[in-house]
């Protein structure tokens, strides 16, 4: 059991779980605090992009670019690596554009919401936990592949995921709640769609565990920074920016670059 509990699948698993059950707790802020401080809200979103983007292009891109180069040469896997970044950005933007992120509907407008019929909030409500859901397999699929191959980075990816995450669970429970007047079915709404990032990861572990070489995982490396800063400058940013009052923004994505770098200058002594 001990050896089960210290191997590198499990603390992938256990730590991709941790960063898509972060969903509950943007589930609990809607039941115990009508207002979010959208200042703070901002500050988090950008604070996440930031992060997600220096990791994705300083670690996980050069994980790609290093095994692939040695598989296919210096020059072919540099190109393959592109390309593979590339695939990503164009994969999360056609999932994107097939099933839009709602983070506009992260503001608690309890009066505007009473307005509209029940059956209305419970479909907003549905579509909103099914887009949310099907943007976290990708997420899953990044945090399990980067901590089996470097801990380090993998942890503080997964921060910043969590960090994303919560406001996504804001989002979903806000519809299922006023709805439904049920917190167990927000909070349950908001685990579901949590989950669907270590079921990303099982599923993406299950279809290429054998075929697990240099050059598998360069694709992967590559697809998941391309996946990640897409999402950071496709979804975070503008997120943060519409409930900004100052420089929130700016400063939440410096900081978040900040902090990733010295976390992993950290990890490396």
């Amino acid at each position: 059991m001990t050896e089960l509990l210290a191997s590198p699948l499990f603390i992938a698993f256990a730590v991709t779980t941790a960063a898509g059950l972060a969903t509950v707790i943007g589930g609990l802020i809607v039941i115990f605090s009508k207002t979010p401080d959208p200042r703070l809200l901002a500050f988090g979103l950008s604070f996440a992009g930031g992060a997600m983007v220096y990791v994705s292009l300083t670690e996980v891109l050069g994980k790609s670019q290093e095994d692939l180069i040695s598989a296919h040469g210096e020059s072919d896997g540099f190109f393959y690596a592109t390309l593979w970044f590339l695939a990503g950005v164009l994969i999360v933007a056609t999932i994107d554009r097939l099933l839009p992120n709602p983070h506009d509907k992260l503001t608690i407008n309890e009066e505007a919401i009473q307005e509209k019929s029940n059956d209305y909030i419970k479909k907003v409500g549905l579509l909103t936990a099914f887009a949310i859901t099907a943007h976290n397999f990708p997420e899953g699929l990044a945090t399990f592949f980067i901590m089996l191959d470097s801990p380090d980075v993998g942890i503080s990816l997964a921060l910043a995921i969590a960090l994303h995450n919560i406001p996504e669970g804001v989002s979903i429970a806000i519809p299922v709640y006023f709805a439904t007047n049920s917190k167990s079915l927000a909070i349950l709404a908001c685990l579901i769609s949590g989950l669907a990032e270590p079921l990303g990861a099982v599923l993406g572990y299950l279809i290429l565990e054998p075929y697990l070489s240099p050059s598998v995982f360069g694709a992967v490396f590559g697809l998941i920074a391309g996946v990640m800063v897409f999402l950071a400058v496709d979804e975070l940013v503008p997120a943060a920016k519409h409930y900004a009052k100052g420089h929130e923004t700016v400063y939440g994505l410096v900081f978040g670059m900040i902090v990733m770098a010295l976390s992993l200058v950290a990890f490396q002594h």
